[in-house]
């Protein structure tokens, strides 16, 4: 068996594995191990339920979503097409019908 690596938000040495990701006791950060031949590791994006997102799937919305600064409200249920993942506070980049261009959180939708 190889040694796990340490935590790359504290350093600590005592990381376990849960699941298909590493778990780092003292802060609690979790983090894939997939690892790139460069050595950086690779960001995988996962919806509500585990599952993995790619650019250009389809997801549906499972919560009611507010629209910042609009009284109009995204209803669960809602499909959205040919999303794209980005880094930053919003995890999908998208256009839904009706409502136009935004930002969604991964935490939010699930994979269709």
């Amino acid at each position: 068996m190889s040694p796990l690596p340490p935590c790359p938000k504290c350093s600590c040495e005592w990381s376990y594995e849960d699941g298909a990701l590493l778990v780092c006791p003292e802060c609690a950060h979790e983090w894939s191990p997939v690892e790139t031949t460069s050595g950086e590791t690779m960001r995988v994006w996962r919806d509500a339920n585990g599952t993995e997102l790619a650019d250009g799937d389809s997801v549906t919305v499972i919560k009611d979503l507010k629209i910042k600064g609009t009284s109009q409200v995204v209803k669960v249920g809602t499909k959205v097409k040919n999303i794209r993942l980005t880094d930053g506070d919003h995890d999908i980049d998208c256009r839904i019908e009706g409502v136009g261009s935004m930002g969604l959180k991964t935490q939010f939708v699930r994979k269709a």
